[in-house]
């Protein structure tokens, strides 16, 4: 009876106990900057949608003071010259990490490629104006779409090119899905989630933004992605891989669907899992010579480099796959005046909550099938 009595703990309050457990380890000096980033307002990104008639909407959020950060970043950075990111360059990053991958070497950073076509505005660092809800055309079509600006990165990263064919394996609720379509060079596109319910919100988010023709080329499935790589083997192009994680944002803040309620102890558990089967399935569904982005908005190693490590050791071992890690230094150096980087992270990219830039955590790392 005591028990049945007793008072339960919050499930957001056990997140936070958990993060200040594990993070403080990992993030040292920088956890109570992030903590209180995680616990305060989340900033966001405006991505402008290229198929809206609205033409004047760059230019209106220009006089509010907002900024393009995608073709900001490498005016920026010419302006820098070939200064580097005050988080460091990545070399010596490289080199730790050319030691603890065995199976997959880390590949030299390529010149920064950064498509275009993706237009995201966003206010300065310590600017907390928000931006006002996205309105209609004439033909009904929303002129942007707020999203944390830090979820672009990983879409930045895949780099799409003309007609690759492109999967997004767990696509709901469906801010990276537009993102891609809104490059404009995707020859095809796979939205897939095993959620039915997330892919309705999936289909309304293409209806309020994208016109029917071409919302019609996307082919949306609920399958269970763990599967792709037996249903559509070695046939993509560029494959993004945004796995379940334990959203550290919403678990701090939100009661409603928190994974650190007690019922939902197991699942948790069995994330990393469940990422490491989902990355195999996206890297089993490239083509040789594809590439894969996997992303998390979670801080944790176990859900970040640990899985990655863990999946060129099992395409080695089990599926004589080599997979070569990318080094993805250069986006500290070009997105540095927007996002606030871990310097420590031993494999791809982590971007960090910050009071003045509160965007993330995202976390993502690029892949490359041999």
């Amino acid at each position: 009876k005591k028990a049945a009595t007793a008072p339960r703990i919050p499930p957001t309050r056990l997140a936070l106990h958990h993060f200040d457990v594990t993070y403080s380890l990992q993030l040292r000096d920088r956890w109570p900057s992030v903590r209180a980033g995680l616990l305060c307002e989340q900033k966001y990104g405006a991505l402008l949608n290229n198929f809206s008639a609205v033409h004047h909407v760059a230019q209106e959020l220009e006089l509010l003071n907002a900024t393009d950060f995608v073709s900001q970043a490498p005016k920026k950075e010419a302006g820098r010259g070939d200064g580097v990111s005050q988080e460091g360059s990545g070399e010596g990053r490289t080199a730790v990490r050319a030691e603890t991958m065995t199976q997959a070497e880390t590949s030299p950073p390529p010149r920064a490629s950064i498509c275009s076509n993706i237009r995201c505005y966003t206010f300065p660092r310590g600017d907390i104006t928000r931006f006002r809800p996205a309105r209609p055309d004439t033909l009904g079509l929303l002129d942007y779409y707020l999203m944390d600006a830090a979820s672009l990165l990983p879409v930045l990263a895949l780099n799409v090119q003309p007609d690759d064919f492109v999967l997004d394996l767990c696509a709901a609720p469906g801010g990276k899905t537009l993102a891609l379509l809104q490059t404009g060079v995707c020859g095809h596109l796979a939205a897939n989630d095993v959620s039915i319910s997330r892919t309705k919100r999936l289909y309304q988010i293409l209806r309020s933004y994208v016109p029917r023709e071409i919302r019609e080329t996307v082919r949306v499935t609920s399958y269970d992605g763990r599967d792709w790589g037996q249903l559509e083997g070695g046939t993509f192009h560029k494959v993004l891989v945004d796995v379940p994680c334990t959203t550290d944002r919403h678990s701090v803040m939100e009661q409603d669907n928190n994974i650190f309620h007690r019922r939902r102890t197991k699942e948790r558990q069995m994330l990393p899992m469940l990422q490491l089967q989902l990355l195999m399935a996206g890297i089993l569904a490239t083509k040789p010579g594809g590439e894969v982005v996997y992303s998390t908005c979670s801080l944790s190693p176990l859900q970040n480099e640990h899985v990655i490590e863990r999946a060129v050791e099992v395409a080695e071992t089990q599926y004589n796959i080599s997979v070569q890690v990318e080094d993805l230094s250069h986006f500290r150096t070009l997105f540095q005046d927007t996002f606030s980087f871990f310097s420590d992270c031993r494999l791809g990219e982590l971007v960090l909550p910050h009071l003045t830039a509160n965007f993330g955590p995202m976390y993502f790392c690029k892949l490359h099938r041999m």
